[in-house]
Formats: C-alpha cells, sequence, structure tokens
C-alpha cells in the first residue's frame, strides 16, 4: 500500500520547479496565496464588495486575487511602490536618436493588466521577469523614457535595465533553491505532514533514513518549516517592499477590527 503522503500534492519536488525563476513580487505572490485567511477573504468577496477591497488593502494588494493560481498564471496587483517596478513615460522632449516604445520586441511572454487605476505589462522569460507601469499617453513607436524608484528618470536605450537583463542567470541560486524547499516545506506543514514527511519528501528517503540520529537534517528542516509560515503570516510583505505591520501585531491581528 501507497503511504498516502507520497501522493499529496506537495511530495513531488517538480511541481515546484517554476520558483527558481521567480522575482520578489511573484515570490510574496506564493506567501501570501498560502494564508488560510487570505483565502477567506476571496471567498467572501462577492457578499460586501467594499469590505473586499478593504481586505486586498490590508494584504498590501489592489485587488484580491485568486489563491488557486500560481505565480505563472496569477496577476496579483500590489499596491505601488516596489523598486523592481519600472515606470515608462512618453518622452515630451526626445533626442533625435531617442528609443520608440516597441512592445513587440519586448523578450518574453507578455501579458497586460489594468487595476482601475493604470496599465501594468509583465513580461516573463523563464530565467526572467520584467514588470512595467505605462503612463497614460503611452503609445507603441513614440519616444519613451523610463524611471525607477531610487534613480532619476533617463531616456530607455531598452526597455529594461541592463542591471535586471545581467542578474537572469542560467542556473537556479542558492536562494532560489531556499525559496523552492521553504515553499514545498510550507505546502507540507499546511497539509498535516510531520517533520520527518517534509525531510523525506525535500530530500530523499535515504537522507532521513537516520533521522532520529541527524539532528542536522531535522533542524534544517524546521527552519524551513518555521521560515515559510514566517513568511506567509507577514514576511512575505518585505519581498513586496511593503511598508511592516505595526509593532507587535500579526497578520491576524491586522485583520479585526
Amino acid at each position: 500500500m501507497v503511504d498516502p503522503h507520497h501522493v499529496a500534492h506537495w511530495y513531488p519536488t517538480a511541481a515546484y520547479l517554476y520558483v527558481l525563476w521567480l522575482d520578489a513580487l511573484a515570490l510574496a505572490w506564493e506567501y501570501l496565496r498560502r494564508h488560510p485567511d487570505y483565502r477567506l477573504d476571496w471567498l467572501r468577496r462577492h457578499r460586501r464588495p467594499q469590505v473586499a477591497q478593504q481586505a486586498a488593502h490590508r494584504w498590501g494588494l489592489r485587488l484580491l486575487e485568486d489563491p488557486t493560481l500560481d505565480a505563472r498564471d496569477a496577476h496579483p496587483v500590489w499596491l505601488p511602490g516596489h523598486a523592481a517596478v519600472v515606470q515608462l513615460y512618453p518622452d515630451a522632449d526626445p533626442p533625435p536618436d531617442a528609443t520608440a516604445f516597441a512592445f513587440w520586441s519586448l523578450p518574453g511572454h507578455k501579458q497586460l493588466l489594468h487595476d482601475g487605476k493604470g496599465l501594468t505589462l509583465i513580461a516573463r522569460s523563464p530565467d526572467h521577469c520584467q514588470r512595467y507601469a505605462l503612463a497614460p499617453g503611452l503609445e507603441d513607436g513614440k519616444a519613451v523614457v523610463y524611471a525607477r524608484r531610487g534613480g532619476a528618470a533617463v531616456p530607455a536605450r531598452g526597455h529594461a535595465p541592463d542591471a535586471a537583463l545581467a542578474a537572469a542567470k542560467p542556473r537556479p541560486t542558492p536562494a532560489a533553491l531556499l525559496e523552492l524547499h521553504t515553499l514545498q516545506a510550507l505546502d507540507a506543514t499546511l497539509a498535516g505532514a510531520s517533520l520527518r514527511e517534509v525531510g523525506e519528501g525535500l530530500f530523499g528517503v535515504e537522507a532521513v533514513a537516520d533521522w532520529y540520529s541527524d539532528g542536522g537534517l531535522r533542524s534544517k528542516v524546521r527552519r524551513l518549516a518555521r521560515r515559510g509560515d514566517a513568511l506567509m503570516r507577514g514576511g512575505y510583505r518585505q519581498l513586496a517592499q511593503l511598508p511592516p505591520l505595526e509593532k507587535g501585531r500579526s497578520e491576524d491581528d491586522a485583520k479585526r477590527p
């Protein structure tokens, strides 16, 4: 008979490989969408739309997004302020060699989203994701400038900062592997798996053969589970560059009137 956790949704590590290429905002969504209270807010959104809007703002979003969608398909609209978002504006005084905005020349799969206040463009490729905020009046073929928080607006010679493209790597980094293991451990603990079962799913049956004598492995799995829980319960806000909750209050406390 097959042990039930072998067929659990969290057990196959291959299901989490997409996490290796997520940026900070996408990772923030992955942790937030697992929060039980966020899922309840999503289910109740049609009963009291005004309350749903307030709930979205408490979570750091402009609008509630479907938590069943992972970062590859979801379109969470975060409250503004993240430094990774490139703002594109029509160039009011373009030089002769100004670069024109060329929507179809942007690399990757493109998605446009309007949240009622502004237009957002997301361009995804296998190892990179770039987000843009499009200013009113920007048109394809017109001269464009970009701006990023923390720096002055400069003429765009490409539609993404060179540093962002240079950050794309063909192999996953240790930090990316940490996020993969953390999310897998979080899903396992939310599903009721024991730490030993979590360790088996993450590192294999042979690795946990000496589970009770291998204190290092037990500590590693415990840290991953605790890290995932902390990121889900408010730590995701740092990934999304949102202001922290008031000192002494948890995400759950902030939801109470």
